[in-house]
């Protein structure tokens, strides 16, 4: 309702006159065609920042084929704009004075640079515009992609401007680019607007993952493609595949297809889960998890299960002493690292069943007899472990990988170090001989945060996890939260990398994989929101909540 009080019949009239005669006088002055909503800033040619009209907009004067304005309109002023509403929330808005930009029919999408046809078209289709390509002109209702070099700028952050009906999207790198367009895609979705302003926004943490245990539960290709394009428009940049494990082993292989579980996913399906997520900027990161999760190997290849002195098996533990089970390790990372190209590799390491016995060289003294062959009487199978960690690190190194392991395949006062450019994936404080998060980071280790307090989402809930809740993360967690609910000093903060929200299957059928992605919904829009800004969120949770609900 307006603001204003009814004017009197005779003072209406008189109103309508003056208005028409200023209007009139104005278009004099200014010149037919040139507009009112000129903005002045030199951006384009003359008119090129009129509003535009568009449907649901109060207000707008009509247009006629070229997209000038049929009839002057009276002067009309606007309210300083709000900040976008988006999850991840930008981290810094400059308000200005505008109508801001929606989408209409007719519109362009334009880049200045080949290296961002990917990215224009990719937003043009989801908004229902026209790729032009790369084009020098200015238009009125463009929006505009470009790489700016941005110096000083991480390489994922990027500019928005909105402004004379215009939008232009900059950043260092066609990653930065494309988080730019997530942003415009959320502020228009469902008939918003984007408003008028300058967005300048960038990550805090370089890595921001979502890991998958596909190997104790098979996920369909549509299902994985589905949550590629739900993390992309979350800014997500890595999808961790858990391949391999005791239940099965999920992925098409060449070199060994004995040890391929009947459901699996064929290296096609890969192939195209991998192009999809390259082009939302999203690294796969592929995990054959070693020496221990090697049930479904073991199962085509008995001979190289790990035994005690009475014979018993080592669940998923092969025998490190025998030459052969590095042998087929190899043969399978060497095999994926030419379907997964992305740079980060998942060596796993963990829960090595040799290592949780009481006395490890009583239990197992064929062990005990390689660590002292291979590393001289004081070696230890501690040593041993460490050695194959190292091999296949070697391994994937060659195939020029930067490498992880979970923090319990790091073991403490061993004789053999771990190689120097492995990096910690922190789960746990729950093994034995645990050690503190600061263990790893006094000694120099870049670390990736996998919290199983917060970040666990564990199928039927079995050892005591609870499904976390994305209210809890929102409120409780940040990056620097690795162990428990404590965070590490702030000094260490520039040595964690980022980190992961998980989805393990122990339970496989406990949920279907839709009751799963209805499960990790909210938690993962916490998880990216505090991996992109770890300070504490201007909206409360039922703010951010219903804000999710409208973002869809």
């Amino acid at each position: 309702m307006s603001q204003h009080r009814r004017l009197p019949p005779a003072r209406k009239v008189r109103q309508r006159r003056l208005i028409v005669a200023g209007a009139f006088a104005g278009t004099v002055a200014l010149g037919v065609g040139l507009g009112f909503w000129a903005s002045g800033d030199g951006g384009g040619p003359a008119g090129s920042a009129r509003e535009r009209p568009s449907a649901g907009r109060t207000g707008a004067a009509p247009a006629d084929s070229h997209g000038a304005s049929a009839t002057p309109s009276p002067t009309r002023s606007y309210a300083l704009s709000k900040a976008p509403a988006t999850i991840p929330a930008v981290r810094s808005h400059t308000a200005a004075r505008g109508p801001g930009w929606r989408p209409a029919r007719g519109e362009r999408v334009v880049v200045t640079d080949a290296a961002l046809a990917d990215e224009g078209r990719l937003i043009a289709g989801e908004l229902g515009l026209a790729y032009a390509g790369e084009k020098g002109d200015v238009r009125a209702g463009d929006v505009r992609l470009a790489l700016d070099g941005g110096a000083g700028a991480g390489p994922e952050s990027y500019t928005m401007t909105v402004r004379g009906g215009r939008v232009d999207i900059s950043g260092p790198s066609d990653a930065g680019v494309f988080y730019g367009t997530r942003t415009l895609k959320q502020e228009v979705h469902g008939g918003g607007t984007a408003p008028e302003g300058v967005v300048r926004d960038g990550p805090a943490k370089p890595v921001r993952g979502f890991m998958l245990d596909i190997a104790r539960k098979h996920f369909t290709a549509g299902w994985i493609e589905d949550r590629v394009r739900e993390l992309g428009d979350l800014k997500f940049n890595e999808l961790g595949l858990h391949f391999s494990d005791d239940q099965g082993f999920r992925i098409e292989s060449d070199t060994h297809p004995e040890v391929v579980s009947r459901q699996h996913l064929t290296k096609a399906e890969v192939r195209k889960i991998v192009g999809l997520a390259a082009s939302r900027h999203i690294t796969v990161v592929p995990e054959i998890d070693s020496p221990g999760h090697l049930g479904a190997v073991i199962a085509a290849h008995p001979g190289l299960q790990l035994r005690n002195t009475r014979g018993g098996a080592a669940r998923g533990a092969v025998d490190i002493s025998e030459p052969a089970a590095a042998g087929i390790v190899d043969d399978l990372l060497n095999e994926y690292a030419g379907l997964f190209p992305g740079g980060e590799w998942n060596l796993g390491g963990d829960e090595y069943q040799a290592l949780m016995a009481s006395s490890p060289s009583a239990s197992y003294p064929q062990l005990a007899a390689a660590a002292r062959k291979a590393y001289g009487p004081g070696g230890t199978i501690s040593d041993l472990a460490t050695g194959w960690l190292n091999d296949r690190a070697g391994t994937v190194r060659a195939h020029r990988r930067t490498m992880r392991a979970w923090n319990d395949g790091f073991y403490a006062g061993t004789s053999v170090r771990p190689a120097g450019d492995l990096q910690v994936a922190y789960w746990t404080g729950k093994e034995i001989g645990a050690r503190q998060p600061v263990a790893y980071l006094s000694a120099g280790r870049k670390v990736i945060n996998y919290n199983d307090e917060f970040l666990y989402y564990v199928l039927g809930q079995p050892n005591g996890f609870v499904y976390p809740t994305g209210r809890r993360i929102y409120e409780q967690w940040t990056p620097r939260v690795l162990r428990g609910t404590r965070a590490v000093p702030a000094g260490y903060d520039a040595q964690i990398l980022g980190g992961s929200f998980a989805v393990w299957c122990d339970l496989s059928g406990s949920q279907t994989q839709d009751q799963v992605a209805a499960g990790i919904r909210m938690p993962l829009r916490a998880t990216v929101q505090k991996l992109w800004d770890p300070r504490k969120p201007a909206l409360t949770w039922a703010e951010f909540r219903a804000l999710a609900a409208r973002l869809g």
